[in-house]
């Protein structure tokens, strides 16, 4: 009998871009289950808040059945243990982003010796894509307002809150 492997795929998602789903689907093609950990970002100033985010999230992710949102907080370790986790996902799209993953795959490997970490790379059309930028093109007025970046109910909550 062979073990179910439960991946992880953890981040704040504020928003969550199409970069973001499509390490998603990866994951899930390659994992029994896929766990979108929604961060509370205690450290961070996110414009959506933690149930704006879970519900976009699953809003996004509600056609696939082996990809379940659930809120994170405190240590990922804990996260892990309470799940039965045994994959972390990491998305990488640059240099830059690798050395900050890699070295937090090590800071997790001494907190999770028996969890290892996958870097998926996104594809080409999103290798360049950050829920930064797309929060400063859709806020700025940016050209389409980052409409090509994110799912159409992302979008429009996106436009809410330009709006607000």
């Amino acid at each position: 009998m062979s073990k179910s492997v439960v991946a992880v795929y953890p981040g704040t998602f504020d928003p969550i871009t199409l970069g973001h789903e499509d390490i998603l689907a990866r994951a899930a093609r390659m994992f029994d289950k896929v766990i979108l950990a929604v961060a509370s970002a205690h450290h961070k100033k996110t414009l959506f808040s933690l149930q704006e985010r879970m519900d976009m999230a699953r809003e996004v992710v509600a056609t696939n059945p082996n990809i379940q949102v659930i809120e994170a907080q405190g240590l990922m370790r804990d996260f892990v243990r309470a799940h039965n986790v045994s994959v972390m996902v990491r998305g990488v799209r640059v240099g830059t982003d690798f050395d900050y993953e890699f070295q937090l795959a090590g800071m997790n490997r001494q907190l999770m010796p028996d969890v290892e970490t996958v870097f998926l790379t996104p594809s080409l059309n999103y290798q360049f894509l950050s829920s930064t930028f797309v929060r400063e093109i859709a806020l700025l007025g940016g050209e389409g307002d980052g409409k090509n970046l994110v799912s159409p109910n992302v979008y429009q909550r996106l436009m809410a809150k330009k709006a607000a």
